[in-house]
């Protein structure tokens, strides 16, 4: 049915496969207070590591070091779940030819660990975009755009999935139609951000998604 189109789904990763922002929001609360840095939590979300590490710690090369070391023993402990229904919406598009991919602020390293503790993953979309691969970060709209051109889609034809504002203003700022959810951010806050908002996947059907498009 959506082979003609070239349909695409591009999804963000934390917060919108896995529910891990929660996990996230913690660690780099703990790293904030730590470095006495204000609402660090806040202020990193839907970032990349060299992003954080340019606008908080440029040329603090220390303190990288510690950071990167307490991250990389943090990812290999975390938990990784699922948000609910998002294994069977995959499938379904899927099964109607969208092409899916991850596109994510995590590096490859993280990706791994993930991969150590659900090995199905990889083989659940097209590609899986990391952090290494793009120019710049969210909220630039290069990692959107990326997917869009590795899997054949254009900005008419393609479903951004996300739930940080950053990454919701890359989403938006690429032209493709923006799903927001609100594993992380209330709806009042992602629901100027994007096209639709949804809390998860569980009434959230392949013809849900191409009527954000219509």
């Amino acid at each position: 049915m959506c082979k003609e189109m070239n349909y695409v789904a591009l999804f963000d990763f934390d917060g919108v496969v896995m529910d891990t922002e929660s996990q996230y929001t913690h660690f780099w609360h703990q790293m904030g207070v730590e470095q006495g840095i204000d609402q660090l939590d806040a202020r990193v979300k839907g970032q990349t590591l060299k992003y954080i590490f340019d606008t908080f710690f440029q040329g603090q090369t220390e303190k990288q070091r510690h950071i990167t070391e307490a991250l990389d023993r943090f990812e290999t402990e975390m938990e990784f779940f699922f948000v609910p229904g998002v294994v069977d919406f995959i499938e379904e598009l899927h099964r109607k030819g969208v092409a899916t991919a991850v596109v994510t602020s995590s590096n490859t390293k993280k990706m791994e660990a993930v991969y150590q503790k659900h090995p199905q993953v990889k083989g659940m979309f097209d590609r899986i975009l990391t952090a290494e691969m793009f120019r710049a970060s969210k909220p630039d709209p290069h990692c959107y755009l990326l997917g869009m051109e590795l899997l054949g889609g254009t900005p008419d034809t393609t479903f951004v999935f996300e739930d940080s504002i950053n990454g919701l203003k890359a989403g938006m700022a690429s032209g493709a139609h923006v799903i927001g959810l609100t594993t992380t951010f209330g709806r009042e806050q992602v629901a100027p951000l994007c096209h639709r908002v949804i809390d998860d996947f569980t009434a959230f059907t392949a013809e849900d998604m191409l009527a954000v498009g219509r």
